[in-house]
């Protein structure tokens, strides 16, 4: 299905300096501001206080955020939790090597929560409250990384299989030019990286992922059928003949993902927010990074058209 046709191959290859450069430039901005500022991360990896809360009306997270916002809370988490009457409450803690001043800390910090949540409505009551110590934030942490690890493991084994290894390292580069973005831009902001985020973060992996593999797919095919092109040519038609899909695609995900932005309250914001940041960049860096980088890394035509051999001329008698 094309709904944009486009008749005139667009030379992206002219221009792949320009856009490596650009990549490069955002990259290594990415780089300074996690090493620099880091991430701001969530109570699921620093450690806090979680409160089951039930009501006897439908709760309003919202109302319960501004309201606990109000009193001093900072860094606050309300979810709507099982029934519309319940809600998750998440408030960070500072931690204290001394579990007994941590445990009092915990205490005053819940009942000082539940004044300000009786104050917005007198049925509210706790079902639950725990303590979420630093230790299992730092495994969290570690699980993530390794999730991150060996899904790109997993994307390079499988390209490397359908493709070939120059554009395994490509697709793989490029992905995680997106992946390194999206962390700098959260750690720039001081935005909230919360489990949520690590999701959106593997997901725009495997999407990047997709794209790649369709542009990659019709550099194969035209390796094949255009015998005198260069591999500027190639790239630059395969590139021009995805375009529609891209645009299909990529515009309807979009979509989908800004209605989650706009509407889908403060629990869903940085979720939506790092599908948004990766879907813009997972295009440009799959379109005009991957390919551009599977050039440089010596990507031919011999990788998919293997030379005829000649039939062996019969010997003279």
């Amino acid at each position: 299905m094309e709904f944009f046709k486009i008749r005139r191959t667009i030379p992206f290859m002219r221009h792949a300096l320009v856009f490596n450069v650009i990549s490069l430039v955002t990259f290594a901005l990415a780089i300074g501001f996690l090493a620099v500022r880091g991430l701001h991360f969530s109570i699921e990896f620093t450690g806090g206080t979680v409160m089951e809360v039930t009501h006897d009306k439908p709760a309003q997270p919202d109302r319960i955020r501004d309201a606990l916002g109000a009193a001093g809370f900072k860094d606050i988490n309300v979810l709507k939790f099982g029934s519309s009457q319940d809600v998750l409450i998440r408030l960070p803690l500072k931690p204290n090597p001394d579990p007994k001043i941590q445990n009092e800390e915990m205490q005053k910090q819940s009942t000082a929560a539940m004044e300000v949540l009786r104050s917005v409505d007198s049925s509210a009551r706790i079902v639950r409250t725990e303590f979420v110590g630093g230790q299992v934030g730092k495994e969290l942490a570690t699980d993530g990384a390794m999730a991150l690890l060996v899904v790109c493991l997993g994307i390079m084994v499988y390209l490397a299989f359908r493709f070939e290894w120059r554009f395994a390292v490509a697709t793989i580069l490029a992905n995680l030019h997106d992946v390194v973005i999206i962390l700098g831009m959260f750690a720039a902001f001081q935005w909230e990286f919360s489990l949520p985020v690590l999701a959106a973060v593997l997901a725009i992996l495997g999407y990047s992922v997709n794209e790649s593999v369709v542009v990659f797919d019709r550099v194969r095919e035209n390796f094949r059928k255009m015998r005198r092109a260069s591999v500027d040519e190639i790239m630059d038609a395969s590139i021009t003949g995805t375009i529609s899909r891209t645009i299909i695609t990529h515009g309807s995900t979009q979509m989908m993902v800004l209605s989650i932005l706009f509407f889908g309250g403060a629990s869903l914001y940085y979720f939506a927010l790092a599908l948004t940041i990766g879907i813009c960049f997972g295009i440009y860096s799959s379109v005009l990074v991957a390919a551009p980088l599977a050039k440089y890394l010596g990507a031919s035509r011999e990788d998919f058209v293997k030379p005829e051999k000649k039939a062996a001329e019969p010997a003279m008698p």
